[in-house]
């Protein structure tokens, strides 16, 4: 896909909402914590958010091993990107972080531990939705430290044929998304949305969209041990022209809202917030990780 094609997705339907960045570093003003099952293991998983001195950035730190190792939330940390986006450093290994990144930097939250009581966070109810919560009540606090963006001054791509990803350089300063997504089956194809993140829009817009799977791809994945938490609590199944889930579709198109919530996240894996207007082709958390590592690429060439 070349870089016309790209520009003429991003100039139908568009949804421009006015964005507002702080200009010091956060963390949160009170620890809060959230429990559930894990999606994969199917044991009960409790998370623990604190608070953290400025420029430390968001740690994950895992209570259940000795000597509590921790691992950094960043792209070069990244082990694994099948079915969820992974972290490691040695022991140190937490699987299924982009939901949590994803409140994080929508509520720019800059500076976070995240402790966890085994290696695998709680799937919830499959969104971002039940971290959101916790981490808005808990509050924010201010710090001293001058906060630190990245805003491509040049576009960055990512091709692989069937995912392209590109950053481009945009005239305000906020993160914009504009996405297009498409999966057999499924009875609204392809599904797009254009969208300015910040705290309000990722509230009303993103961060209850939920996790998705199709149907021919759940054998496999139960003859591999896995998803021995998930049910229609905690996701969405695409099968025979239909979406199955519990309750109804929280959004007609709750499948592209989705992507752009793990887009968030990942991309926070570059370590600090992210400006520019990010266009994604079918995206996933393979690319995804990619495109923030060419972004810390780009810092440390400051």
């Amino acid at each position: 896909m070349n870089y016309i094609t790209i520009l003429d997705i991003y100039k139908k339907n568009q949804v421009i909402i006015t964005d507002f960045f702080m200009s010091k570093q956060n963390t949160l003003r009170q620890s809060t914590f959230y429990s559930g099952i894990a999606l994969h293991t199917g044991v009960r998983s409790t998370l623990r958010f604190l608070a953290s001195d400025a420029n430390s950035g968001i740690t994950f730190r895992r209570v259940d091993l000795p000597g509590k190792p921790e691992v950094r939330a960043l792209a070069n940390k990244v082990v694994d990107v099948r079915r969820g986006t992974t972290i490691g450093d040695g022991a140190a290994v937490a699987h299924t972080v982009e939901h949590i990144m994803a409140s994080l930097h929508a509520l720019n939250i800059d500076n976070a531990v995240v402790e966890m009581d085994g290696p695998e966070p709680p799937i919830a109810d499959g969104s971002s939705l039940p971290f959101w919560q916790v981490l808005k009540a808990a509050g924010t606090v201010e710090q001293a430290a001058e906060a630190d963006y990245f805003t491509p001054d040049k576009p960055l791509f990512v091709d692989a044929g069937v995912t392209t990803l590109v950053i481009l350089p945009c005239e305000e300063p906020q993160l914009r998304i504009s996405c297009t997504t498409s999966f057999k089956g499924c009875p609204i194809d392809p599904q797009y949305l254009d969208i300015v993140i910040n705290a309000e829009t990722f509230d009303s817009d993103i961060c209850g969209a939920r996790t998705f799977v199709n149907y021919g791809d759940l054998g496999q994945l139960l003859a591999m041990g896995l998803c021995k938490g998930g049910s229609l609590d905690n996701a969405e199944i695409i099968h025979d022209g239909a979406i199955i889930c519990k309750d109804g579709l929280r959004y007609e198109n709750e499948i592209v809202r989705h992507k752009i919530l793990d887009l968030v996240g990942d991309l926070y894996l570059c370590g600090r917030r992210v400006n520019g207007h990010v266009i994604a082709v079918k995206p996933g958390h393979h690319r995804n990780v990619e495109l923030a590592g060419l972004i810390m690429q780009e810092i440390a060439k400051q």
